[in-house]
């Protein structure tokens, strides 16, 4: 009787530890930050700045990369990146996930081409609530008709998407539509303070951010 519960206990115990080992695998696999290295759609390895170029604003605040994620320093105005690769100029998608850490401005300023012509999605600006694009006929994201208000919650992360296709410019946060812009023959352009994200970059203003999964497919 004894020797059978020796047994049982001694294989209850190695159970315990070998089912302990797995655990503590898969949490370190849950845990392991993404790395879009191995598809080209991914912008952003989540390991370093390839690809990249810290934006001379002037007075920006310092970028780096930790734990998967792309810091934008809080700055004298823009801190941001700008991609120095091959970017589509049209019938594309961008997605990426974006938070602000501190500041109450915008946490994405995602300046893009719609063909030769720049623009920005605005997300949280104007004080923190302004969604839309700068510019439209020279106005503001906060003065024409993509103009929404939305409130952003601090450390928390928002799923943006952008498509441009030769006609239209839609954003979606989270899924839901916040621009579904028809372009007509109205201009578009960028302010003086994000010329030099062209062709493609994302900027904070006197906001700490930061950015995963940037993403840019190809669509028809």
């Amino acid at each position: 009787m004894k020797r059978t519960l020796f047994i049982l206990l001694a294989g209850a115990l190695l159970f315990s530890c070998i089912r302990g080992k797995k655990s503590e695998k898969e949490a370190l696999v849950i845990h392991e930050p993404f790395s879009g290295m191995n598809d080209s759609t991914f912008l952003f390895n989540g390991n370093n700045l390839d690809g990249w170029e810290i934006t001379n604003f002037g007075p920006q605040g310092p970028v780096y990369v930790s734990g998967g994620e792309m810091i934008l320093v809080m700055g004298d105005g823009c801190t941001g990146i700008t991609w120095k690769k091959e970017f589509p100029k049209i019938n594309y998608k961008v997605t990426l996930e974006a938070k602000r850490v501190a500041g109450n401005d915008f946490f994405c300023g995602m300046t893009f081409p719609v063909n030769d012509d720049p623009c920005s999605l605005i997300i949280g600006g104007w004080g923190g609530t302004v969604v839309g694009l700068s510019s439209i006929n020279k106005m503001d994201a906060s003065e024409n008709e993509t103009t929404t208000l939305r409130v952003f919650e601090t450390n928390h992360w928002y799923k943006i998407c952008l498509i441009v296709k030769k006609d239209t410019i839609k954003a979606l946060i989270d899924d839901q539509v916040v621009v579904d812009f028809a372009i007509g023959n109205k201009s578009l352009s960028i302010r003086p303070e994000v010329e030099l994200s062209k062709p493609f970059g994302i900027a904070s203003w006197t906001t700490t951010a930061a950015l995963r999964n940037i993403r840019v497919e190809k669509i028809n």
